[in-house]
């Protein structure tokens, strides 16, 4: 597995809608694999494949809780419900936060990497995340969503996606 570099902005991929797997092979196995070791060695808590100058609808989320690491793979949202506005960082914006109101649940149907499909379904700081990658799939990036700038040392707890 590869640590790979992270896509910073501006790169036109990140706000480049990514096109669809269709390959379920170990090219994309591998993919995942380096994306989960991108994402912890830079400490964070999802990535999408843009990120890392991929254009695919693929993305990772570990929060670090009892659920592991999901892999959403040309995901949908079906459902969302709610609303919660809180911190959100991104790793290719490094040292850039601000404060975004997204659906506090979640209901998404994707694939995994065998290309089975699955429900998931989240709430909490699991739904903010997974909907964060989601939209770095459709080129749609954090920035566009802060309804207010947030300084660093404002920050509580683990914010980066």
């Amino acid at each position: 597995m590869a640590i790979l570099p992270i896509v910073m902005h501006p790169n036109a991929i990140l706000e480049k809608e990514c096109d669809r797997v269709l390959d379920f092979d170990k090219k994309l196995k591998k993919l995942l694999d380096n994306m989960y070791e991108t994402m912890i060695a830079a400490d964070g808590v999802g990535l999408a494949a843009p990120q890392i100058g991929v254009d695919l609808q693929v993305a990772i989320v570990d929060i670090g809780d009892d659920n592991g690491t999901i892999e959403l793979i040309n995901p949908e949202i079906v459902e969302t419900k709610g609303e919660d506005t809180d911190v959100e960082g991104c790793l290719s914006f490094p040292g850039l936060y601000g404060e975004v109101s997204r659906p506090d649940y979640v209901k998404v149907k994707t694939q995994d990497r065998k290309g089975r499909m699955l429900m998931i379904e989240a709430e909490g700081f699991m739904a903010r995340a997974i909907q964060h990658e989601i939209d770095h799939l459709h080129g749609v990036l954090f920035t566009t969503k802060v309804l207010r700038y947030i300084e660093e040392d404002e920050i509580e707890g683990d914010v980066s996606e």
